[in-house]
């Protein structure tokens, strides 16, 4: 499984962005996928997963201001990302995990993409 971010760029406090990762899975519609984000100095931490039927789960942080979702043939998964600030700062990272249950943990997933950095200035 390959997986490639994009999306990332420097936006304003407030303003919104849209992430994609895009795979090369043959069963892209089975795995759990995730978003996680690490700024320079701290760990990756966990953003936001959703399983191959949809359900989904969101870090207390972004909770009604991110919104994940897939597009199962088109192996793409996507991060809407609004009322963005500083603190969202960070590469954004998106990983598959071989299973159809949500996963926040980076040790839980298999597979990960590049990165794709996000800057928010206040």
């Amino acid at each position: 499984v390959q997986l490639q971010a994009s999306g990332g760029g420097l936006v304003q406090t407030g303003d919104s962005l849209r992430l994609s990762c895009t795979a090369s899975a043959r069963f892209f519609s089975t795995l759990t996928l995730g978003w996680f984000r690490q700024a320079p100095g701290s760990e990756r931490e966990f953003v936001s997963s959703i399983t191959g039927s949809g359900a989904s789960s969101y870090a207390d942080s972004v909770k009604g201001r991110f919104t994940v979702s897939r597009d199962n043939a088109k192996s793409t998964m996507y991060l809407q990302m609004n009322s963005l600030n500083p603190e969202d700062t960070a590469t954004y990272y998106c990983a598959a995990a071989q299973t159809n249950r949500l996963r926040s943990f980076p040790s839980m997933y298999h597979y990960w993409g590049q990165g794709t950095q996000v800057t928010v200035s206040s």
